[in-house]
């Protein structure tokens, strides 16, 4: 066991005790309940004047199997798998820069049984049920407009909570290498672009063959074609990669959002 703990991540052992961190963020969350609430607005103001607005003027847009769907249904998927992204970001990164960097949370935490491990995915925990709230109500808002075309889009939902997952680990682990807030305007620099070219607003069949080839490798592609292929039931084999992808994404930055912690607090 000695061996293995030294092998694995720490965050890999972690139990109970980092439900007590999501503990902690609802208590404090509470009394400011619309910050979060106010975040799932944003995608929806989207989807009501770019869906809503160019789509009367876009028409229909053709899917991967050859059908054509309207722009409406062709965007709304793409700004729920953003929001879950979204989501997950703000809180993985802004919040947990605060707390390590200025209010010594941590620090007071590991005086108690909680463990480096714990903290890592305790906050990663956070950040993905922030996710899944914007997704969840998200998701809701789309089959009251009637823009589900498939039951699959039932496991819509599952799949944004992975894209939470795969954005709020990797969002921690860069956070931890982060030095002052003005680090945080290469976030900006990686959401924005990610958001608009990873076939949000646009089919892919519209890029460049160069710009189609790195939008491919891009996180937020392969959970928005995944999220949309669900929505619309454009089932492909390829919707397995896609969750690969993301999976790898995930505990990957776990593993790192586990060991940099370990080195910053522990020292």
């Amino acid at each position: 066991m000695t061996l293995l703990a030294r092998v694995a991540p720490p965050v890999l052992f972690s139990g109970r005790r980092a439900g007590l961190l999501i503990e902690r963020n609802l208590l404090v969350y509470r009394r400011g309940w619309l910050v979060i609430v106010s975040g799932f607005f944003e995608p929806l103001f989207y989807l009501l004047s770019i869906g809503l607005g160019i789509g009367a003027l876009v028409g229909a847009v053709p899917l991967g199997d050859g059908r054509l769907i309207p722009y409406t249904v062709f965007v709304a998927p793409a700004l729920l798998a953003s929001s879950a992204m979204n989501g997950a970001i703000y809180d993985s990164t802004f919040n947990v820069f605060f707390k390590l960097k200025y209010a010594k949370t941590y620090d007071a935490i590991l005086a108690t049984p909680v463990g480096v491990g714990d903290v890592a995915a305790g906050e990663i925990g956070w950040a993905l049920i922030r996710g899944a709230l914007y997704a969840g109500t998200f998701l809701l808002v789309m089959l009251a407009m009637g823009l589900v075309r498939s039951p699959w889009a039932i496991l819509a939902f599952p799949a944004a909570l992975l894209i939470g997952f795969a954005f709020g680990a990797v969002g921690m682990a860069a956070t931890s290498f982060m030095r002052t807030w003005a680090d945080f305007d290469l976030v900006q620099l990686v959401i924005l672009p990610l958001f608009l070219f990873s076939g949000t607003f646009y089919p892919l069949t519209t890029y460049p063959e160069p710009i189609r080839v790195l939008v491919e490798l891009t996180p937020l592609y392969h959970g928005v074609d995944l999220v949309r292929g669900l929505t619309t039931g454009a089932l492909e084999p390829g919707m397995l990669v896609h969750v690969a992808y993301l999976t790898v994404m995930g505990v990957v930055g776990l593993a790192i959002t586990s060991r940099r912690l370990e080195r910053l607090l522990l020292k």
